[in-house]
């Protein structure tokens, strides 16, 4: 992971909280994906996404943001929330319509008045393994599937970018097969 983008990361009572310090990008996709996955599989209902200190988002961390959001909904009172969005990131998120799938700014939550006490306790996440490229590929294609999955407007903007990940998949399973690897 690029010390340039961190994922920060804290559990407290009745939510987990993900910080992104710098871009929301392909390259610190995974150990976010990684914690929300881990946090859902232990039970937990809200998953707060802090937008404060991000610079911008790139395709690739909203459609992990999406599928995060997705995996959660299926709970009931699952949630995804977006903290400290600003108005750049707001937009992005609204622009692809993934403001239906997530809380941005709500005005009541278990947090709201306690950020900076928050912030003050987070940590990097313990990350299991850097993905290889077979993997980021895979991260990178369920993301922008998830984006495309939820609107017509989304799956025309995403269509070819998708087909082109399907290809790449294919070849690097293929060359892994070859290879022994997997």
């Amino acid at each position: 992971m690029s010390t340039e983008c961190p994922i920060l990361t804290g559990i407290f009572d009745g939510f987990s909280w993900i910080r992104c310090e710098g871009k929301g990008s392909f390259l610190n996709s995974p150990p976010m994906k990684e914690f929300g996955d881990a946090r859902i599989a232990a039970g937990e209902k809200c998953l707060v996404v802090d937008l404060g200190a991000c610079s911008g988002m790139d395709s690739t961390f909203m459609g992990t943001l999406a599928g995060m959001a997705a995996r959660l909904s299926a709970h009931p009172d699952g949630t995804l929330q977006i903290a400290d969005a600003g108005s750049r990131n707001r937009r992005s998120l609204e622009d692809l319509g993934l403001d239906f799938l997530m809380e941005i700014d709500p005005p009541v939550s278990a947090w709201r008045g306690n950020i900076d006490a928050i912030r003050t306790d987070l940590k990097v996440p313990a990350i299991t393994s850097s993905p290889n490229s077979l993997q980021r590929t895979k991260l990178v294609l369920e993301a922008h599937q998830e984006l495309a999955s939820k609107n017509e407007k989304n799956a025309e903007i995403f269509s070819s970018v998708v087909s082109l990940l399907e290809t790449e998949l294919k070849d690097k399973l293929k060359e892994a097969e070859s290879s022994g690897e997997k």
